[in-house]
């Protein structure tokens, strides 16, 4: 019993440095890189609300959307300019335009409210910089055959902020990020 209780332990140890160390494993030829672990989807992040002060005054300019392994992905695209932009982003029950409360109707598991600290209008001139209009599907955004993301919806750009639903399959983690004055929200794919 004993020998068998050693051989097996040698061979755990031996597939777990196979598979879970790094860097290159000899083999009678030569050296050979070792198989990488499988990089797990992170569901760390949490479904409560998140959210930033303002500090960067540039309208939207655009809204796009991506499938990634893991997650998929809305990008507010804002353009440079000093500091961050604002955002509050969190579940509700139900969507309401800002400033008339009319309730808006968003398809999906859960509702993602989306806040973005800029207006979709130039401030100085009042020139719209981007197009959406209040109940209606954002335009340009085809999410067919995404896996979490189900609907969306613009609310409004009422006072210097703009306000988007996000039907999601349930009511999962997501994470906010800035890049490059883009503004990123994902919704991972599971718990």
């Amino acid at each position: 019993m004993r020998r068998l209780g050693t051989a097996s332990t040698a061979l755990v140890l031996a597939g777990v440095g196979l598979v879970g160390g790094a860097g290159v494993a000899e083999a009678a030829s030569g050296p050979v890189a070792k198989a990488a672990p499988a990089a797990a989807c992170s569901t760390a992040w949490g479904s409560g609300t998140k959210s930033a002060a303002n500090e960067n005054t540039k309208p939207l300019k655009n809204i796009t959307t991506s499938q990634n392994p893991c997650f998929d992905r809305m990008v507010f695209d804002i353009g440079s300019g000093p500091g961050k932009t604002g955002y509050h982003v969190g579940y509700v029950p139900a969507f309401h335009q800002d400033g008339s409360g009319e309730r808006i109707p968003v398809g999906g598991g859960a509702i993602l409210q989306i806040y973005v600290s800029t207006p979709s209008y130039d401030p100085a001139s009042g020139r719209l910089t981007y197009a959406g209009k209040a109940g209606k599907p954002l335009p340009g955004v085809n999410i067919s055959g995404y896996k979490t993301f189900k609907d969306t919806k613009f609310g409004a750009s009422f006072e210097g902020q703009t306000q988007v639903g996000l039907g999601v399959r349930a009511k999962l983690p997501f994470r906010v990020q800035q890049s490059g004055g883009q503004l990123i929200v994902d919704v991972a794919h599971t718990w």
